[in-house]
């Protein structure tokens, strides 16, 4: 790998170098001066930050380089108000990364943002391609001023990413940063019992091994496998960057080269990336046409356990080490088989007996030789963007860009892995083993076409916009699996060592599948702005939107918003007061949702749902599998977009010679419309359909902060902090869920949790308490004992705070993020604190060695015989957190130590970790995600890393 990276390096240094050369003319270095904050907003529109009625924020380049994630959206935590992130998946490339800005706004649609790169939405909702260190800074929009101008795609919120680019009138500069670093494990604090507790475990309860032992023996007892540190491994993260950047009078470069590669902690779970982006921008001599031409090519492949994208066998002990890691017997040896058919040899089809699941789990980690996941994707980024001039007010625009992904992957059971061997021979044949391969293309398309006028009267300053846009999506994918493959000449994905099918025994038959998909959307919308004198400002959207999705009639939505501002410093009466400045700002508007059905992972939103409108009919087996073509989807012809309406009142403030500067937003967001299950006669053959009915609100508080306590050129401090809150509440349902641990129901929250009060443990006997429905103290929890708890797993306050400081070349960076007041539930915990579990031959926690006995009363562990509940709130657990995000020391080396000739013209090191503390009541692993469970989770690692950055 070294030897590739060597390779790229020289090629890249010899290709700008090439560039630069032949356009080498002399170069005029732009003067530097100071600018107003400018504000990125949608569609190639910007502001300042007075004059910006939205809220928005930016997060430029500092807060996302150098960071050891394949994602920027796992660096963007805790750096941004009314955003929360969380990952739900630590697996390497994972997409498993929910992102929600202001509350969760629908019950079953998508609630993902949608996220602009370079002015083209992202066709899925992952960006594993997308290089960090190529972004100069993401603008996140929060309120209707902001959003509304993208319609029916802004409910959730946008995201503008925008990449690096030259600058006119520079000379060639050459960077490369480096990163390498080790991710392990974190802890957890289930206090999973070694052997001889659990042997003592076991003597106490009367099962299994420990019960056949003497106290002695146990205490001689000489195997204590630690199970965690054999399916958990310590592994290296790495990552280099090359890139240029040059510019003459009218043309401006930004290339790049990039490699990304992390290791997982689970054996053979690994992520590759390469990526390569070339920005270019001109302008004609008389500056009034400008041009930007983006090209962005990514290649990635991942090796990932089957659980990533297969729930079923969360709780599959011999699939899923995840899982093993807690439960396998640790007075077993591990290391005892080389082979899958060593251990099919030695325990047959015994999988699970006698705790063999372990060794079962041990063959499964063997990767390529027996259960593998192999995904590769490729991935090119194309925009074009122009504009001219066509007098001094008046400006031609078009944006075309296109998302295009390649992907393909190869999944299955190596023939000689063992769950291969052990499926063949008790089905009785001879080879076992099966290989999926799935292919998919996607293209999105999007141009945007505009013109605008902007023009000054005095005092008087006005904007007005009228846009087009148009998007499509062609997406084609197929998949074969093949069943039956030859131990002796298989190779994964090459087609070599298939078992022909056998059609006289009916066995090693081959399946095969194919999709096809083609949406697409089209909008006319409008902006006006006004300004006044720098103290008085409007700005107006009205956009309507048309979509593939929705039945003639319904197709057709309106949305819009207006903002407005009051720059109070401008005012005569504020002369001399301690504001630099002062601005009120409030917004009102409409977003839509048409994207009812949320997304998986992996999954563009707009691709589901074609059939919601339409009476669908397929070809499919009926009775005594006779095919048959039959309905298989009712029409409703009035479903539509929800629709959300959205107020929000701001304040940005700046004072104490600009020392100090944040801003505070409270808003109110309703939903209506919302896409549910809508009641309908039986002799229709269905008790519901999807279709809108209800709503739900979302209210809450954002708040920044910046205090610069320190300004000197020798030493700088600056402290910051973001915090939110939100809580939403279901105001109309017509088909509410009023049974089970989750509920949806009118004036409650969503998913708000149902248990039964758990108060402990009955000293007389060791059996549980609950509290009953009628108030009473009970040793059986039944249904109707169940109360609406008032709380849900979605966290009530986000944020994040910390400093950068400097002193005489070293720089101290600290980030710490937060989300507090939600609720989960430990199932994993349940696991291992159930007895239950001991006695069918799994490890549980030493917890159970505190067990009630006659002679241990005052303890909360229920006896070992006693009966335990599933529906109380005994494990839910406030899973509110801190945590140190992210924490970086380093050095930039003095520029009096590189002279006019030295090839190197600055340098920085730098030491750093990742999500290296955790302060949390949260027993398991990592507190963070939205799920409702945290069993067989891949954790989150722990990352500690050493880089260098160089300017030449």
């Amino acid at each position: 790998m070294n030897i590739k990276l060597r390779v790229l390096s020289i090629g890249v240094l010899f290709f700008m170098n090439g560039v630069y050369d032949a356009q080498k003319k002399k170069i005029d270095t732009a003067k530097t001066k100071d600018i107003e904050e400018v504000v990125i907003l949608g569609y190639n529109r910007t502001s300042t930050k007075p004059k910006d009625v939205s809220a928005n924020t930016t997060v430029n380049a500092e807060v996302l380089e150098n960071r050891p994630n394949v994602s920027f959206l796992n660096s963007l935590q805790g750096s941004a108000p009314g955003v929360t992130i969380a990952s739900n998946s630590g697996s390497p490339g994972s997409a498993k990364i929910d992102l929600v800005i202001r509350g969760i706004s629908s019950l079953s649609a998508d609630t993902e943002p949608l996220v602009i790169i370079d002015g083209v939405p992202t066709g899925a909702n992952q960006f594993r391609n997308l290089n960090s260190e190529d972004i100069e800074s993401i603008s996140i929009l929060r309120d209707a001023a902001a959003t509304s101008i993208y319609g029916n795609r802004g409910a959730n919120g946008v995201l503008l990413v925008r990449t690096k680019g030259g600058k006119f009138n520079s000379k060639l500069k050459l960077s490369y940063s480096a990163l390498t670093g080790v991710s392990v494990m974190p802890k957890n604090k289930y206090n999973i019992a070694d052997s001889h507790q659990l042997l003592r475990i076991q003597k106490n309860g009367g099962a299994l091994k420990g019960a056949t032992m003497t106290d002695q023996q146990i205490a001689d007892f000489d195997i204590n496998t630690n199970w965690e540190k054999t399916f958990f491994k310590a592994d290296v993260t790495q990552q280099h960057n090359i890139s240029a950047t040059f510019g003459g009078e009218n043309t401006s470069v930004y290339s790049s080269l990039g490699y990304l590669e992390q290791g997982g902690l689970v054996p053979n779970t690994k992520f590759q990336r390469f990526t390569f982006r070339n920005n270019i921008t001109g302008r004609s001599e008389d500056k009034r046409f400008n041009y930007t031409a983006i090209i962005g090519l990514g290649y990635s492949k991942r090796s990932q356990l089957n659980q990533e994208n297969n729930s079923g066998i969360n709780g599959n002990v011999v699939q899923n080490p995840l899982l093993g890691s807690f439960i396998a017997l640790p007075y077993l040896k591990s290391g005892q088989y080389g082979s899958g058919r060593d251990l099919f040899n030695a325990i047959g089809n015994a999988s699970s007996a006698n705790g063999n699941f372990a060794y079962v789990l041990e063959d499964v980690l063997r990767g390529d030789q027996s259960v593998f996941g192999k995904f590769n994707e490729t991935s090119i980024f194309a925009s074009a963007t122009t504009s001219y001039k066509l007098t001094d007010d008046i400006t031609l625009n078009n944006r075309t860009g296109v998302d295009v992904k390649y992907a393909n992957s190869f999944a299955g059971r190596h023939p000689n892995g063992y769950l291969s061997i052990v499926v063949a021979s008790n089905a009785g044949i001879e080879y076992g083993g099966s290989e999926t391969i799935n292919n998919s293309r996607e293209l999105n398309f999007t141009t945007v076409t505009s013109v605008n006028y902007n023009k000054v009267f005095g005092d008087h300053t006005i904007g007005l916009g009228a846009y087009m846009e148009y998007n499509k999506v062609h997406f084609y994918s197929s998949s074969q699996v093949q069943n039956g493959l030859d131990p002796k000449t298989f190779a994964i994905g090459t087609g070599v060592g298939y078992i022909a099918f056998d059609p006289d025994k009916d066995i090693y038959l081959p399946a095969v599948g194919a999709n096809k998909v083609t949406a697409g959307a089209l909008s006319y919308f409008a902006t006006a702005d006004y300004d006044f004198a720098d103290k008085y400002g409007f700005s107006g959207t009205l956009r309507r939107d048309g979509s593939y999705r929705f039945a003639p009639g319904n197709k057709w939505g309106t949305f819009w918003s207006v903002g407005g501002r009051w720059n109070i410093d401008k005012e005569g009466f504020m002369s001399g007061s301690f504001f630099d400045m002062l601005k009120l700002r409030a917004s009102y508007g409409t977003q839509g949702n048409a994207n009812v059905i949320a997304a998986g992972d992996d999954t563009n939103p707009l691709l589901l749902a074609t059939g919601i409108s339409r009476e669908i009919n397929v070809v499919g087996n009926g009775y005594g599998n006779t095919p048959g073509y039959f309905l298989n989807n009712f029409a409703n012809a009035t479903v539509q977009w929800e629709e959300i309406k959205q107020a929000n009142i701001g304040m940005d403030f700046k004072l104490l010679k600009n020392r100090l500067e944040g801003n505070i937003d409270v808003y109110r967001k309703n939903t209506d419309m919302l896409y549910y299950n809508i009641p309908s006669s039986a002799i229709l053959g269905q008790y519901n359909y999807r279709g809108n009915y209800g709503s739900l609100k979302n209210e809450g508080v954002e708040l920044v902060l910046r205090y610069n306590v320190l300004v000197n050129p020798n030493y700088k401090l600056s402290v910051f902090a973001n915090a939110s809150y939100n809580e939403n509440k279901i105001t109309k349902l017509l088909v509410p869920v009023t049974t089970g641990s989750l509920l949806l129901e009118e004036g409650g929250t969503i998913n708000e949790w149902n248990l039964v009060p758990y108060l402990g443990v009955n000293p007389n006997n060791g059996n549980e308490l609950y509290l009953d429905s009628n108030g009473n103290v009970a040793e059986q929890a039944l249904d109707k004992d169940r109360r609406k708890t008032g709380k849900n797993y979605f966290p009530k306050y986000t944020g994040g705070f910390g400093l950068n400081s400097e002193y005489k070349g070293f720089f101290l960076d600290v980030l710490f993020s937060f989300q507090a007041k939600f609720w989960r539930s430990d199932n994993q915990l349940s696991w291992a604190l159930n007895p239950a579990y001991m006695r069918a031959g799994y490890n549980v926690s030493a917890d159970l060695l505190n067990a009630w006995t006659p002679d241990n009363r005052d303890t909360d562990i229920p006896a070992l015989n006693a009966p335990v509940s599933s529906i109380t709130d005994r494990l839910l657990f406030d899973a509110s957190y801190l945590r140190m995000k992210n924490i970086t020391f380093g050095y930039n080396v003095p520029k009096k130590f590189f002279n006019e000739n030295a090839v190197i013209k600055s340098a920085k090191i730098f030491v750093q970790g990742e999500n290296i503390m955790t302060w949390t009541k949260w027993r398991g692993y990592d507190p963070e995600g939205l799920g409702t469970f945290p069993l067989s989770v891949y954790p989150n690692p722990r990352t500690f890393s050493l880089g260098v950055n160089l300017d030449f």
